[in-house]
């Protein structure tokens, strides 16, 4: 008998949200407002010269096309010149029925747009704004970007780039757990409020647990247990997550190795042995072993 898939809770159903975020935190954080069931519009700039007809003045949509296109799903797009009175109009037109100002501009640059808070608050009183930036308080005018905020928070090793785009990406749940506390606070006391998200505070958030020493090389998550690691295997690589005392028993079994206690998988000769019994098995081996002895890896391809 087939199963539906719950359905997904909706707290932001009947919110409305204006966005003027471009790139990707903001509009990452619109995609997860709208999926709680948010009412999105968003105001992009016109295109850009040159660009090819029916562009995005949003770059994200010259950069990728693709992810452009999931990040807007279910959100009404408009096209307005904030820097002109026509743009001023649409833009004032759709705050005149919002209840979360989205924005992820430089203070100075809200400023020049008429969108300092005081006189936004002053103009809407039950508005609320999620502001992002870069960095928090008085850093929020110096230039930044994902890179630069996973540096500052020792993040990037060697001379690779991240694999993924962290800070934007925590930064855009920050950003939308942000509007949820908005619209509970504005049903609370009935006004708005203005609340900051700075990129580099969720970098920090994500470096806590390297800050805390966790996975610095050589501590538990770091390399020094034997059943948290990525070894090779004949065809490939296996992401070993054996940590629990119970997932580390099985997989010390299965390697032939004698476990006493948690201790065990902190040998060095411990170590040696399972990178050994991994690196004489096939991906599709591991596979089988992890769905009989259940324990926790994952195959990789060496790409």
């Amino acid at each position: 008998m087939a199963t539906s898939s719950p359905k997904p809770l909706q707290p932001l159903k009947g919110v409305r949200i204006l966005s003027l975020a471009l790139n990707l935190p903001g509009p990452a954080a619109l995609m997860r407002c709208q999926q709680m069931g948010a009412s999105c519009v968003k105001l992009e700039p016109p295109a850009p010269p040159g660009a090819p007809p029916g562009a995005s003045g949003d770059p994200m949509g010259l950069y990728n096309r693709a992810a452009y296109t999931v990040l807007h799903e279910g959100v009404r797009i408009k096209v307005a010149d904030l820097k002109t009175e026509q743009g001023q109009k649409a833009l004032h037109q759709e705050l005149a029925k919002t209840d979360v100002l989205l924005t992820s501009f430089r203070p100075s640059a809200l400023s020049k747009l008429g969108l300092d808070w005081k006189v936004l608050h002053k103009r809407y009183p039950a508005l609320s704004q999620v502001a992002i930036v870069g960095a928090p308080g008085a850093r929020a005018e110096e230039p930044g970007h994902d890179l630069t905020y996973l540096a500052e928070n020792d993040l990037v090793t060697g001379l690779d780039l991240p694999p993924t785009l962290y800070a934007d990406m925590g930064g855009s749940l920050t950003a939308s757990e942000a509007v949820l506390t908005a619209v509970l606070m504005q049903q609370k006391k009935g006004k708005g409020l203005l609340i900051e998200v700075a990129l580099s505070d969720a970098a920090g958030y994500l470096a806590l647990p390297r800050q805390w020493g966790l996975t610095q090389p050589g501590a538990a998550v770091g390399g020094g247990h034997a059943g948290y690691r990525v070894y090779p295997c004949q065809d490939g690589r296996v992401a070993v997550a054996a940590l629990e005392p119970h997932f580390a028993k099985a997989l010390c079994a299965a390697a032939g190795v004698p476990y006493a206690h948690i201790l065990t998988m902190l040998s060095p000769d411990t170590h040696a042995a399972i990178a050994s019994y991994l690196l004489g098995m096939s991906r599709q081996s591991l596979d089988a072993l992890a769905r009989e002895k259940d324990i926790p890896l994952y195959t990789l391809t060496n790409q």
